[in-house]
């Protein structure tokens, strides 16, 4: 059985989270908070995009921003020297 999050990040993919500030037209007034959370490909972001257009269409909210933060959990290793020496008695 393979993981799904192991392969889209294989494939370059990312973990994306998008905090997603709102509100309810009937109570404008009353500012709420969504985390969304979902792998996805910086920098054109097509999955949260999907996302967004389909809470444009279907939920009753009005967004009024969106934070992103992104990093991609599989890259090269990085790799530096350490000064100093380690002796075995």
């Amino acid at each position: 059985m393979t993981d799904r999050a192991f392969l889209v990040q294989l494939e370059g993919y990312g973990l994306t989270t998008a905090e997603i500030c709102y509100f309810m037209p009937d109570h404008p007034s009353l500012l709420q908070i969504y985390a969304w959370q979902e792998y996805d490909a910086a920098p054109d972001f097509p999955v949260l995009f999907d996302f967004l257009a389909h809470w444009r269409r279907e939920i009753g909210a009005e967004i009024r921003s969106v934070r992103i933060a992104h990093d991609k959990l599989i890259r090269p290793a990085n790799w530096r020297s350490a000064d100093g020496v380690i002796s075995w008695d």
